[in-house]
């Protein structure tokens, strides 16, 4: 699980009234734990995705998307812990192609593109990066100008052609940028999104396509036929009921905690993974930034400044990590590293701490072997345990679809038959829809304008809260604003220094799974991020929470 840092912030304005609490769930929401506890205590599975981090997000919807019986559960919440806590990227990799692996740049940027186009583009959104070279750097113009040129040639020049800019220019677009000692800067295009919100609704794709799912719910041990673990057993730590699943195969995708619950197949497995830790900040912009900037530390490592959810994003860190992963946090050592990292290339001015409104740390998943974390491989691995469970680790945001069909293909392909002979088959990979939208898919403009102009008389919704919702929720957006329309109440904005409004809370509790207030402000919203979770707005959140009835 991601902590935090908060840093100081300035005394914030009263807010608006909170809108009436108790009202029930809203025709079409989500079934309640009890009701999906029940269920999962008493069906068959085919597939038990223990996970709902990237990977197990992405399996669990490709494999109901296939005709399988799926359940997934995670013992926080989804994209709880490592998968909300990354650099906000879908991109190509331009550092892998330092150490040739051209093919896996070409494949990282055709997945990319396929979630920028087809699958999310309400979610994904195209990121100008600055690539500043400075005198002493550890590259030059020639080299790095070279290397976007390729970058961008490997995308098929969908994002523009990769060149080199003059520092003027640079400086003219990102006020922020630092130009003490700066050569040239190189240009290139990627993407970027709100990791917690595209595995939310991964996990919608998931539940539509037949997957039944429950957050919060841990497992205390696994169950067994035999020799083979065929489910688990599991504890809800909301209120502490426990209950099982059975099911013809567990799939393992707890991310920092696989080799946990590989010791819970065999007590003596060997561990599999090690893991490096990842701490960013997030800061309140001073002025705009029109572009990310990517600034090279050394050989191998680049540290980001980026506009995100009209914040300032910096980070990140690479360091081995071998404590509890449930411990990880940003320290006081982190946030100095990444500050004085950021100084490289970004203005003192930008980087005061007093700017500070949000500091997190995560866990890479990465295979065993020597070397140091920062110049292992990014790859996932799939191993299968003497129980039959199998585990797997690794992947990243921007391939999570490929990295799912490829699990998916692996189960299929397991011997003995584990799952071909479901009682209605596996339908084969290659006969899935190629590019499944998530829900919600629509172009963000539109949505927006629509927000505006098909309200009820006397709503009123202000267009920074339009957009906000159109760029998080996509055409889902009209379903909170549905709530505004019965409830003007709920329209108000939860703190006046922030787009959200209260109809959100009751969306994320009724339609997307949120049961704690964590699971609200940090995930289903920004206010986390954006340093505006007050104790009271904490509070309101709480109440809201507890109307929902089981």
């Amino acid at each position: 699980m991601s902590a935090t840092v908060r840093g100081a912030t300035p005394g914030n304005p009263p807010l608006s009234a909170v809108p009436a609490l108790g009202t029930p769930p809203a025709a079409g929401a989500a079934p309640g734990r009890t009701a999906t506890r029940e269920v999962l205590d008493r069906a068959v599975f085919d597939l038990l995705v223990v996970g709902g981090g990237i990977l197990g997000t992405s399996v669990a919807w490709h494999a109901a998307q296939s005709g399988l019986r799926v359940a997934m559960v995670d013992a926080g919440d989804f994209a709880g812990a490592t998968s909300s806590a990354s650099s906000k990227l879908v991109h190509g990799g331009l550092r892998y192609l330092q150490t040739g692996a051209v093919r896996l740049v070409a494949e990282n940027h055709h997945e990319r593109r396929v979630l920028a186009k087809d699958v999310a583009p309400h979610l994904v959104n195209p990121l100008t990066f600055y690539l500043p070279v400075y005198k002493g750097g550890p590259h030059g113009a020639a080299k790095l100008g070279a290397g976007v040129f390729a970058y961008s040639a490997l995308s098929a020049f969908g994002d523009g052609v990769g060149r080199v800019i003059s520092p003027a220019k640079a400086a003219a677009d990102n006020p922020g940028l630092r130009t003490d000692g700066l050569k040239a800067v190189a240009v290139y295009g990627d993407h970027q999104m709100n990791d917690s919100r595209m595995a939310v609704m991964t996990v919608g794709a998931a539940v539509a396509a037949g997957a039944v799912v429950l957050n919060h719910a841990e497992v205390t041990g696994l169950r067994f036929t035999g020799d083979r673990v065929t489910g688990a057993e599991l504890r809800d730590r909301l209120d502490g009921t426990e209950f099982g699943v059975n099911a013809r195969l567990v799939l393992n995708a707890t991310g920092p905690w696989v080799d946990h619950l590989r010791r819970m197949e065999h007590s003596g497995a060997a561990p599999s993974i090690r893991l490096s830790k990842g701490a960013h900040l997030v800061l309140r912009r001073k002025a705009p930034w029109r572009a990310a900037m990517a600034t090279p530390i050394d050989k191998y490592r680049i540290t980001f400044a980026l506009p995100w959810e009209d914040q300032l994003l910096l980070g990140t860190t690479d360091e081995a990590y071998e404590g509890d992963p449930g411990e990880v946090r940003a320290t006081e050592a982190d946030i100095t590293q990444i500050l004085d990292e950021a100084a490289l290339s970004v203005r003192d001015e930008h980087l005061s701490r007093d700017l500070i409104s949000y500091a997190f740390a995560g866990l890479r998943v990465l295979p065993g072997g020597p070397g140091g974390v920062e110049s292992a491989k990014r790859e996932t691995v799939v191993t299968e345990g003497r129980g039959g469970m199998l585990s797997v680790a690794g992947g990243k945001w921007t391939t999570y679809r490929h990295i799912g069909r490829t699990v998916l293909r692996k189960l299929a392909e397991l011997p003995g038959g584990a799952l071909t002979d479901a009682s209605d088959g596996l339908v084969p990979v290659g006969s899935l829809v190629r590019r499944t939208p998530l829900p919600g898919i629509a172009n963000p403009d539109a949505v927006a304008h629509r927000l505006l102009v098909d309200r009820e008389p006397g709503v009123r919704m202000d267009p920074l809260t339009a957009r906000h919702l159109a760029t998080h929720y996509g055409s889902l957006a009209f379903d909170i604003a549905r709530l505004v329309n019965e409830d003007p109440a709920l329209g108000e904005r939860i703190h006046p220094d922030g787009p959200e409004i209260w109809a959100q809370v009751v969306y994320g509790r009724d339609h997307e799974w949120a049961g704690t207030v964590e699971d609200v402000v940090r995930r289903r919203t920004t206010l986390t991020v954006r340093g505006l979770d007050t104790e009271e707005v904490r509070e309101r959140v709480a109440a809201l929470l507890a109307a929902r009835t089981a």
